[in-house]
């Protein structure tokens, strides 16, 4: 297992982060515990999860299995999404978070937490108020770095410029959504997380199952995400994409590789991504995307890769820029 810096912090963690969205849903706990372990026998000190995640259950197992191995793991968990009826019990507001947090504190069954995510923006609440909050509860010692996860390029740039100019603990990270048929993140989000010096915790690189291969039309399954989730059909479910996943699975056959562990290192390999998040339901799912550390993406294999699905426009929709037909760069 490769380390790699947090960002600015200083910390280190693993180039794979470990995702417990299955905890106490698709995986009992058994299951859940079994990839875990498995997990930290391959070095993965990074462990990501949320305060929605199966109903607070994947925070209640995930604080259990790390009570011998506290001070030697990185834990993150969000805060956003609606965790009860009240009609107060979501959003980024002062009185949600403080909440919110001292609910996941209890079933982490810990005293602070290592990155606390904003799941979403708020377009309802002043930052500085968010970010105020947040910057308490670093001093607090409750969390150690805020983080912002599906923010878009300028919601986080806002977030980071407000922390600046308030004072405030800075945003320490960003988690996008990144994979071959969602590339959007390369256009703005990734190079302002170089420029910024922001860590990068991409989730979904298999496309939520998409770019397994599982899902190929000659033998469709009868059950999956991507069959029985509206969100997920919604977020996949167009026909090019469908396409670029059949090209990908044969190219990654071809070379004799599981399309599950070239998937993640393609996600990996760029140069922004510090660690991205990966997930399964057992131990057999997990050891196809522990493998992906096992790829060298170098000789030209991530451009192959990338030539399989449509390059996203550039922000300024000046697509001469990347050609010989330009007015030109300064160099």
């Amino acid at each position: 297992m490769d380390y790699k810096f947090f960002g600015r912090t200083g910390v280190k963690i693993s180039s794979l982060c470990f995702g417990t969205m299955s905890f106490g849903g698709d995986a009992d706990k058994a299951a859940s515990e079994e990839m875990f372990k498995l997990c930290r026998d391959n070095g993965i000190n990074f462990f990501d999860c949320a305060d929605v995640y199966s109903a607070g259950t994947a925070e209640e197992y995930l604080g259990e299995f790390i009570r011998d191995c506290r001070r030697d793991v990185v834990i993150t968990s969000k805060v956003y999404f609606p965790t009860g009826k009240g009609i107060n019990d979501g959003g980024s507001t002062r009185k949600h978070i403080r909440h919110a947090l001292e609910d996941s504190l209890r079933r982490l069954g810990t005293d602070y937490i290592d990155i606390y995510f904003l799941h979403r923006f708020d377009d309802c609440t002043s930052l500085e108020e968010t970010l105020s909050v947040l910057d308490d509860l670093v001093h607090q010692g409750k969390i150690l770095y805020a983080g912002v996860s599906n923010f878009s390029a300028w919601q986080t740039q806002k977030t980071v410029d407000m922390a600046v100019l308030r004072g405030y603990s800075r945003v320490a990270c960003v988690q996008p959504m990144y994979n071959l048929v969602k590339r959007q993140a390369e256009i703005e989000i990734l190079p302002q997380a170089l420029s910024e010096g922001l860590a990068v915790f991409p989730y979904s690189p298999l496309g939520g199952g998409l770019l397994t291969g599982k899902y190929s039309s000659s033998h469709p399954p009868e059950q999956g995400r991507l069959i029985n989730n509206a969100m997920y059909k919604t977020r996949y479910g167009l026909n090019w994409m469908e396409e670029t996943a059949a090209r990908y699975t044969e190219f990654a056959e071809n070379l004799g590789l599981n399309p599950v562990s070239l998937a993640i290192a393609w996600s990996a390999s760029h140069p922004a991504v510090t660690a991205p998040i990966i997930g399964a339901r057992n131990t057999a799912q997990l050891r196809d995307c522990l493998k992906a550390l096992e790829i060298d993406m170098g000789g030209g294999l991530r451009e192959k890769v990338s030539a399989l699905s449509p390059e996203p426009a550039p922000s300024t929709d000046r697509n001469e820029e990347k050609t010989p037909h330009n007015y030109g760069v300064r160099k």
